[in-house]
């Protein structure tokens, strides 16, 4: 479920911060999006759910910045149903991961957005990748409980049945789709230290092949993050998903394997601010 990645063939860790959005006030989605296949909505849970369980197992055995942000309303455009708003986006990265977001509500949001587009990337699928995320992402106290766990459940044995050899790489010819898409954010909690932050997102994941038997698909999620502002920064404690809201399916007829493969070359992923 990877939306940060920009090319999704290696299977490696991919720039998620090429462009930016701004999210909407209003719900701007008035489209339908054909749902996800039962596999591939299981795999979004597999590599969200990454705080102390390990959710990849179920999904296997199936069948710098911190200061106080400026006053917004300089910011602000005029009022719309669909206009932009929030600060903006922030200017530096870890380890391709941007960073250094601000110590307030927005940025608390706009952090949740963008670490929800790394942690669903192909560059989970590769350990060295991994490391590298979370070792960015979450508080050093829950990266230390999370690397062993993770390691565990993104095992060759699992990656083989998702078609990627040990590494995480599709076998040649073939694409590996992992993209999170944020939809919205929701501030569910918020303190100075503190926030629990709630992503909905559309996810895509699947191979992109002509042969394969897990094709690319969509699934809808919401990803809940409690976050603590540490070393000049949001970073996560713990995370959960759960299932939806979902659209309803729409009409759109599927692409081929060759458009999707050519799609997710071509078009980059977005660095997200509230």
């Amino acid at each position: 479920m990877s939306l940060g990645d920009e090319n999704g063939t290696s299977g490696g860790y991919a720039d998620t911060g090429q462009t930016r959005t701004r999210l909407p006030d209003g719900d701007p989605y008035g489209g339908a999006r054909r749902g996800g296949r039962s596999s591939s909505r299981s795999l979004v849970t597999v590599v969200g759910v990454v705080v102390l369980l390990i959710a990849a197992i179920a999904f296997a055995n199936r069948g710098g910045n911190g200061g106080s942000s400026a006053d917004d309303s300089n910011d602000k455009p005029a009022t719309s149903a669909t206009a932009a708003t929030g600060d903006s986006p922030v200017r530096s990265k870890t380890a391709g991961i941007p960073t250094g977001f601000p110590h307030t509500q927005q940025g608390a949001q706009s952090a949740a957005a963008n670490y929800a587009v790394a942690l669903g990337s192909t560059g989970m699928f590769n350990k060295d990748n991994r490391h590298r995320i979370v070792e960015v992402l979450y508080t050093p106290a829950a990266a230390g409980k999370l690397q062993g766990a993770m390691d565990g459940a993104y095992s060759a044995g699992f990656l083989d049945k998702m078609g990627l050899d040990a590494n995480g790489n599709p076998p040649k010819g073939s694409t590996f789709v992992s993209r999170t898409i944020p939809v919205g954010t929701k501030v569910e909690q918020y303190a100075d230290g503190n926030a629990k932050v709630a992503v909905w997102y559309l996810g895509l994941i699947g191979m992109s092949s002509e042969t394969t038997t897990d094709p690319v698909a969509s699934t809808w999620k919401t990803w809940t993050f409690d976050l603590e502002w540490a070393e000049g920064d949001w970073k996560i404690s713990t995370d959960t998903q759960k299932d939806g809201p979902a659209p309803v399916p729409g009409d759109d007829k599927a692409a081929g394997s060759d458009e999707i493969s050519k799609a997710i070359e071509e078009y980059g992923g977005f660095t997200y601010a509230r």
